[in-house]
């Protein structure tokens, strides 16, 4: 399997959504993940790549990483796939939104086909989703292998489950703390410590860094 992949923060919460592209047997193929904010940008994203946007995919429903998503398929015919979980927090996003002052956006289409263990095919390989809760119910993560190009190592893409010395929210409806830290003990430090961790904001990280220096959840 062989990927390459960006990272667009975007919108005023600096949100990071990712663009993931590959080669595979059909073509060029690109999967967006979390299109939370600025359409316009994510698309022309997409459209220098160069690949054909195969996927739209949501870490988890809250409105800055999936608020851009109904945008995004008014031009690409394309569901937003994320987890059963997070189905409500999707479909009362333009309240929310208003209730942080924020314009509401349109609900975009889903399907809830996310779960633990599902494999996602991707550039000859396969995208592994493991249900992560604790920041949201419906939380989970992406775990790319190592680049068959031997290039770097393997990536997780986390959401808003873990930062580089942080971790996500427990303080909103559906957070439990118990519940993350376990999520991010069992999923994520079990991964290879050279893993690279994509998080929801801020910068890049690994997950040895994390679990040897991470002030909430320590290995």
């Amino acid at each position: 399997m062989d990927w390459k992949l960006e990272v667009l923060p975007v919108g005023p919460l600096q949100m990071n959504a990712v663009l993931l592209t590959g080669k595979s047997p059909e073509g060029n193929e690109a999967i967006l993940i979390d299109p939370g904010e600025e359409p316009d940008r994510l698309l022309a994203a997409v459209k220098a790549s160069g690949c054909k946007l195969t996927t739209l995919l949501a870490t988890h429903g809250h409105f800055d990483h999936v608020g851009a998503a109904a945008a995004i398929q008014e031009v690409h015919d394309l569901p937003l796939v994320c987890h059963e979980a997070d189905l409500p927090l999707i479909q009362e996003m333009p309240a929310v939104q208003m209730a942080y002052g924020f314009p509401a956006s349109t609900v975009p289409r889903c399907l809830p086909d996310l779960s633990h263990g599902t494999t996602l095919p991707f550039a000859g390989g396969m995208i592994e989703v493991r249900h992560v809760p604790g920041h949201s119910p419906g939380q989970v993560m992406f775990i790319l292998p190592e680049p068959a190009t031997g290039s770097g190592p393997g990536c997780a893409i986390v959401g808003d489950c873990l930062f580089a010395g942080s971790i996500g929210r427990t303080d909103l409806p559906g957070g439990d703390f118990d519940t993350l830290e376990k999520s991010i003990r069992e999923h994520i430090y079990t991964l290879p410590d050279n893993t690279i961790v994509v998080s929801g904001h801020g910068p890049d990280t690994t997950v040895g860094r994390e679990k040897s220096s991470n002030p909430f959840v320590r290995g």
